[in-house]
């Protein structure tokens, strides 16, 4: 951890250039799980050139880079002050405003470069409680890492089968729940299946069970990559109760649409390398 923590303090400019050299590795070197980034982006964008696809894939190689190395280890020590010029959240008030009024919020969004800073970008700009539904890394020491990275300025990490014991107390303590939507679900969980980009994939429906079981209002985050580090997050309300009327799926159906409307505004912000798609 010790030098994780003196590698972040070094400035963005520098680890970019670690980056840099990362990049040319994964993209070069190792052709990093270039078979199954490009076999997602052909289902993704048939109407797309080969020419295209290959500039979408290697522009995510230099996001991945990027974000999983230079800028999430430049998180465990960012200023506040770094963090508000290099993040900027649009709306937050609309969602604070539904926990300030007594009513738990779930914010739902996808895998789109940077999810990490937006997990901080949150908790710093929020005026009331915000907690993040994680699953646990396998290797310790990582996901120790990861939850020092993620809680640095005050927002609460829960893991999945822990939250499952705490959704009680949804209405007895109001509060932002940030959940990453797109997950793909292992075999054992109820699941959603439907088209996704063109092809079949599952989906979790915790966010959909919560939001009709407990009537709470749900908002999307659409990421946007304004420049090199430099992003912005936008909230916007994604469904609203009451839900009597609404059909199965609805909320998880609106959420694929507008992650894809997402996705396709900046593709190689959107993270191909994962096998999503396994059904």
């Amino acid at each position: 951890m010790f030098f994780f923590r003196l590698l972040s303090y070094l400035p963005l400019s520098i680890l970019y250039l670690f980056s840099d050299v990362i990049y040319l590795i994964a993209r070069y070197v190792i052709a990093y799980r270039k078979r199954v980034i490009d076999e997602n982006l052909r289902f993704a964008f048939p109407e797309k050139t080969d020419l295209e696809r290959k500039r979408i894939r290697n522009s995510f190689y230099r996001n991945f880079t990027d974000a999983f190395f230079a800028e999430t280890i430049k998180l465990l020590t960012i200023s506040e002050q770094e963090l508000r010029r290099r993040f900027v959240v649009v709306n937050q008030e609309i969602i604070d405003q539904e926990v300030i009024q007594g009513k738990t919020a779930l914010m739902m969004a996808g895998h789109i470069f940077n999810w990490e800073m937006a997990i901080l970008g949150v908790a710093l700009h929020t005026e009331v409680k915000a907690e993040t539904v994680y699953l646990k890394l396998n290797n310790p020491f990582f996901n120790q890492l990861m939850l020092a990275i993620r809680t640095h300025f005050g927002g609460i990490m829960t893991e999945k089968r822990e939250f499952r014991r705490s959704m009680l107390t949804l209405k007895s303590d109001p509060r932002i729940i940030h959940l990453a939507a797109d997950q793909r679900p292992p075999g054992k969980e109820n699941r959603y299946q439907r088209e996704f980009l063109n092809r079949p994939a599952y989906f979790f429906e915790g966010g959909e069970f919560m939001a009709k079981k407990m009537d709470l209002p749900v908002f999307f985050g659409t990421m946007t990559k304004v420049k090199r580090g430099h992003y912005r997050f936008e909230f916007s309300k994604l469904a609203q109760p009451p839900y009597s009327t609404d059909q199965p799926h609805s909320i998880t159906d609106e959420f694929c649409k507008r992650l894809e409307d997402n996705i396709r505004a900046q593709p190689d912000l959107y993270l191909w390398s994962h096998k999503r798609w396994k059904v």
